[in-house]
C-alpha cells in the first residue's frame, strides 16, 4: 500500500480541468513576479507569495495588516521542497511520510535560504504540504516555496470560499483560484518538533490524539511562556466577527441584556434567538464556523452566543478558534 507521501503527482492533479490548469499556470507566473495570489487549500484560503523573495513577503504583512513578528507558513509540494528551507530530523521525516498531504504545519529550524521576515525573525520555520490538488499545482508550477498564511484581513475570521477572500483583500490580489469551499474549516495544527519533545502549538486539522498516536509518546502542550512565539496564528487576537461573541458550556445560557443574539452550536438553546445555526457535529460546527460568524454579522445580531465544544479531536481547534474570535 502507498503512503500519503508515495502518491503519484497526476493523482492529484485529478479534478483540475484544463482551464483551472491555465489559471493556475498564470497564477505561478504572478508568484514568480513578486505578486500576491489567493488559493485554496483543505484548511482555508491562504494568501500566497515566493516565500524566497524578501520584498514579496512583505507585501504579504502589508495587505493583511499583519504584525511582522508573527511568522508565515511556508507551503511545499514534497519534502525535497521541504527539505530546501527547514533543517529535518527523524521525527519530522515520520509525521511527513504519516499525514502529509494535510492540515499539519511543522516548525524546524530554518535554514538561511528563508529570509528572516518569512519566519518572523525567528530561526525557526513552520513548513506544511497542503491536500489540495489547486494548491501543489501551484507550488509545482512556480517551483518555489509559497509562504501563504490565511487570506483575511488580520484579526478577522479566517476565508474559506474564493468570495470572501475578494470581499476581504480583493485589491491587494491580482488573481484568486477559485476551488470551492474547504473541507476543513481550520487552520493546519501546528507542531513544534525542533526540539527533543514535540510541542502542539496550534491546534488544527489533525488532532493531538491522531499524533500521539502515530508517534506513540505525548504531544506537550505550551504554557504562557517562550514557545507559542514560534506558532503563526497564535500572538495576537485573531478570527473575530465584528460583533461580540460571547462562549457557553450551557445551552440555557442566553443572558444577553435585551440585545438581539444568535445562537451557534450542536445543542438547541432555550429562549428565542435572533437567529440560530445548529450543527450536526462538532466536525460540522468547526467546518463551517469562519463562514457563519460572517453570515451572523451580518443578519442583525447583536451579539453571539456560541457553545463550548468538547476538547476531543477537532474539538480542541474549534475551541481555540472560539476563545481567539471572543477576545478571552
Amino acid at each position: 500500500m502507498m503512503s500519503r507521501m508515495e502518491e503519484r503527482p497526476e493523482e492529484r492533479k485529478a479534478g483540475i480541468n484544463d482551464g483551472m490548469l491555465t489559471e493556475i499556470r498564470l497564477a505561478a507566473q504572478m508568484i514568480l513576479s513578486g505578486e500576491l495570489v489567493g488559493f485554496p487549500t483543505e484548511t482555508v484560503y491562504g494568501l500566497g507569495a515566493n516565500a524566497l523573495d524578501m520584498e514579496a513577503v512583505k507585501k504579504i504583512y502589508a495587505a493583511k495588516g499583519r504584525p511582522s513578528d508573527n511568522p508565515l507558513i511556508i507551503h511545499v509540494c514534497d519534502i525535497k521542497m521541504a527539505e530546501s528551507v527547514v533543517e529535518l530530523n527523524w521525527r519530522a521525516r515520520f509525521l511527513m511520510d504519516t499525514f502529509w498531504p494535510g492540515p499539519l504545519s511543522l516548525v524546524l529550524k530554518a535554514k538561511g535560504t528563508i529570509p528572516h521576515v518569512t519566519r518572523g525573525g525567528l530561526d525557526t520555520a513552520a513548513v506544511r504540504m497542503p491536500d489540495n490538488a489547486i494548491a501543489l499545482e501551484l507550488i509545482r508550477a512556480a517551483g518555489v516555496p509559497i509562504a501563504a498564511p490565511s487570506a483575511n484581513r488580520s484579526g478577522r475570521p479566517s476565508p474559506t470560499d474564493a468570495a470572501t477572500v475578494r470581499e476581504d483583500i480583493g485589491d491587494a490580489v491580482l488573481m484568486v483560484l477559485d476551488g470551492g469551499p474547504t473541507k476543513v474549516g481550520l487552520e493546519s495544527t501546528v507542531l513544534d518538533v525542533s526540539g527533543e519533545s514535540p510541542m502542539l502549538l496550534r491546534p488544527g486539522g489533525i488532532s493531538k490524539e491522531d499524533i500521539e498516536g502515530a508517534l506513540h509518546i505525548p504531544v506537550l502542550l505550551p504554557t504562557d511562556g517562550d514557545p507559542l512565539k514560534r506558532s503563526p496564528g497564535t500572538r495576537y487576537r485573531h478570527y473575530a466577527p465584528k460583533i461580540p461573541l460571547i462562549m457557553t458550556d450551557d445551552p440555557c445560557d442566553t443572558k444577553v441584556g435585551g440585545k438581539k443574539w444568535a445562537w451557534i452550536g450542536t445543542s438547541e438553546p432555550t429562549g428565542s434567538p435572533f437567529i440560530k445555526i445548529i450543527f450536526k457535529d462538532t466536525e460540522e460546527y468547526a467546518k463551517e464556523l469562519f463562514r457563519v460568524l460572517r453570515l451572523i454579522e451580518k443578519s442583525g445580531a447583536e451579539i453571539i452566543i456560541a457553545q463550548i465544544p468538547d476538547e476531543t479531536g477537532i474539538g480542541r481547534a474549534l475551541k481555540d478558534r472560539l476563545v481567539r474570535a471572543s477576545g478571552i
